[in-house]
């Protein structure tokens, strides 16, 4: 059904890059979502106010909330589209992880809602009238929201949307939600226990907690994250193959301005030797490749290295060997041999763990000691970079 609805809505359904296939993506889920609860809405509320459950028409006002959470997912794929400006030159796009923390606090409110009826229920226990008109709405209730969860999971996954994810996991929230509805009124009619209040206070401590989880995932994005590894892989593959003469890369960085917003530098190591205004072009039409073909707007800083020099390659063993020695994980780049009148600098970059943050002076102590072994005349200047972005 999903796979079907998309072909017929979403015009060049399979270019899920393209910004204005991703509006059409949210588009379908947002309208099908208020569809599907309005129409939950209705049948719900109905029952639960002829069979007194406070569980049913709070499932109900419930489904309302989620036919709201998916007009603010509605807006927040109209607004993210809404082009760069002077005032904010990096676009909209992060209005879309904005729609999501909007959609996780109001799971947040619903559970807290839910929360204190099941404790006034708790206290003040009342019996529910048992139907099968309360069966059948209750199951129906329950395929659709299985079905909305799939869904939205689905375009959410196709299209790498943290809003449609969350709105996928509030689905499925609904349906452990109704389950536990159903499954307090079949015991009351058998047994004539009056669970509902009690099996409402589960399922809002649950809800309560899926609140927070979406919360965090949502706010991530927004405080800033590491790059997705296969972005990482798919630029190392791409840089390293784009011209022999490029021979290593290091130091990316990606800023996520939401999706379809993504801004990176990197720099690549090329042959000192090179010419500059050639090493220029090979790596303008690199930035030119990104910017087209995967929408990065990438900035490329060019390092001149030296290459087959007998003094630099044992140096850049030496290092490698010591460092490998204090720990494996630990890596350097922008090896560079500077000879002055009085002494030689070498001046490189130590790549280390966020766990070593604080072992610098032992490092550069170590690596001293290495040097000035080989020649006292070296002087090691280090500068240390934590893997707070994707060093490669």
């Amino acid at each position: 059904m999903t796979k079907l609805l998309i072909r017929l809505f979403v015009k060049d359904w399979t270019r899920t890059e393209d910004p204005s296939v991703r509006r059409r993506y949210g588009v379908l889920a947002g309208l099908v979502g208020i569809l599907c609860n309005v129409l939950l809405f209705g049948s719900k509320l109905t029952i639960g106010i002829l069979s007194r459950s406070v569980s049913i028409t709070a499932d109900a006002v419930n489904n309302l909330t989620d036919a709201s959470s998916n007009v603010i997912t509605l807006i927040g794929f109209y607004l993210a589209r809404k082009e760069p400006d002077e005032k904010h030159p990096f676009g909209y796009a992060r209005v879309e992880y904005l729609s999501g923390l909007g959609v996780a606090a109001l799971i947040l409110v619903i559970g807290a809602q839910l929360l204190t009826n099941s404790i006034e229920k708790i206290l003040h226990p009342a019996p529910i009238v048992f139907s099968g008109a309360l069966v059948a709405v209750l199951v129906l209730s329950i395929l659709v929201k299985l079905w909305m969860a799939a869904m939205n999971r689905t375009v959410g996954r196709s299209i790498s949307s943290t809003t449609l994810m969350a709105v996928a996991a509030d689905s499925r929230n609904d349906v452990i939600t109704t389950s536990a509805v159903l499954v307090s009124a079949v015991i009351a009619q058998i047994t004539g226990l009056m669970l509902d209040g009690y099996i409402g206070l589960l399922v809002a401590c649950f809800i309560i907690y899926s609140g927070i989880a979406i919360g965090k995932e949502t706010i991530s994005p927004l405080l800033g994250v590491s790059a997705d590894p296969e972005l990482v892989d798919t630029i190392r593959e791409e840089t390293l193959t784009f011209d022999s003469r490029i021979l290593s890369i290091h130091d990316l960085v990606v800023h996520d301005y939401g999706p379809g917003q993504r801004f990176a530098t990197l720099h690549v190591e090329m042959d000192a030797r090179e010419d500059p205004m050639e090493a220029h072009e090979i790596l303008d039409r690199l930035e030119r490749r990104f910017r087209e073909e995967h929408r990065i707007q990438m900035v490329i800083h060019h390092d001149p290295v030296l290459v087959d020099d007998e003094e630099m390659d044992a140096l850049c063993d030496l290092i490698q060997k010591t460092l490998c020695e204090l720990d494996q994980r630990l890596t350097f780049h922008d090896f560079r041999l500077i000879n002055r009148h009085d002494r030689a600098e070498l001046f490189f970059d130590v790549v280390t763990p966020y766990e070593m943050k604080g072992s610098e002076e032992e490092i550069r102590e170590m690596l001293g000691r290495a040097v000035q072994q080989v020649d006292g005349s070296y002087h090691v200047a280090i500068t240390f970079d934590y893997k707070r972005f994707d060093t490669i």
